[in-house]
């Protein structure tokens, strides 16, 4: 059986130890060098099953092609499998033509993985569940949701009356498993946009007074939707409302809609780095 080998690019250098430390195996050494274009793993791979943590967030363009270079570094090395971990998943959003002349980036990511070398993809949380056929090659799609509801339970004293609400018609699935799981209710905002990333009108479907509304989505971005969410609900007659999100991006002036909106916390998990984002904000969780 080959050795285990984890090595992390520059992403997420701290998600990369957690997970190191959790199967109690030492970090790889990579060597990264932006400017000179230079990527060099600089451990034994010969034989080895390697797993090289790289998440798609901040300079999503130079993050993927460092994560290529170290696929094919491991490959050419004659590793026995390179496995590509990429928590948040580049170019997840266009993951079909809506438009003329617009690209599937999402599938030419996939085949630029494949031509690199990569034996097997583990993501998070996807976008839209079709990427996973866009491989010819193995690929896992691990959800959030055990950890939402343990987050749920632990920090929200009334969360066996409270309502998840789905901010729109796409989330509606992941919105009713973890109510069902958690057996309360859920609502959803239908959403009219006139142009991406800008909300016309929303209208709430469900009941949501005097109760913890608490909004699940699998991205947080720019944050319009979901702070305008916010108050429609608190509208509705909510007590509070929360926002869980896998991927905090916070693009623009997020974390300033953020600030002045009506959440009382915005909850992510660790797959994009935070430090600086969680001394920017009181609400980020």
């Amino acid at each position: 059986m080959p050795n285990i080998r984890i090595f992390s690019g520059s992403s997420n250098q701290d998600l990369a130890q957690k997970i190191a430390d959790k199967i109690g195996i030492r970090l790889g050494k990579v060597t990264s060098r932006k400017f000179s274009t230079c990527v060099e793993v600089g451990e034994y791979v010969r034989g080895e099953d390697v797993f090289i943590v790289q998440t798609g967030g901040g300079e999503v363009n130079d993050k993927l092609m460092e994560l290529l270079t170290m696929i094919n570094a491991c490959k050419s090395a004659s590793s026995c499998r390179v496995s590509a971990v990429i928590p948040c998943f580049p170019y997840a959003r266009q993951d079909k033509k809506d438009k003329s002349r617009a690209p599937i980036s999402a599938k030419l990511v996939a085949n630029m993985l494949s031509v690199a070398g990569a034996d097997h993809i583990i993501t998070g949380d996807l976008h839209a569940s079709q990427i996973r056929g866009f491989f010819d090659i193995p690929m896992d799609n691990l959800y959030a949701e055990p950890a939402v509801i343990k987050w749920i339970k632990t920090n929200i004293s009334e969360w066996k009356d409270c309502c998840i609400v789905s901010p729109d018609a796409g989330g509606a699935k992941r919105v009713t498993s973890i109510a069902d799981q958690l057996n309360v209710d859920f609502a959803l905002i239908h959403k009219e946009r006139k142009r991406a990333n800008q909300v016309d009108r929303m209208v709430l479907v469900g009941g949501v007074s005097q109760r913890v509304a608490i909004l699940v989505d699998d991205m947080a971005d720019m944050c319009g939707t979901i702070c305008t969410a916010a108050d429609k609900l608190i509208e509705a007659g909510a007590s509070r409302v929360y926002a869980i999100c896998t991927h905090g991006i916070f693009s623009g002036t997020a974390l300033d809609r953020i600030n002045k909106s009506a959440f009382e916390a915005v909850v992510v998990t660790n797959i994009l780095d935070q430090v600086e984002n969680l001394s920017a904000t009181l609400n980020l969780r």
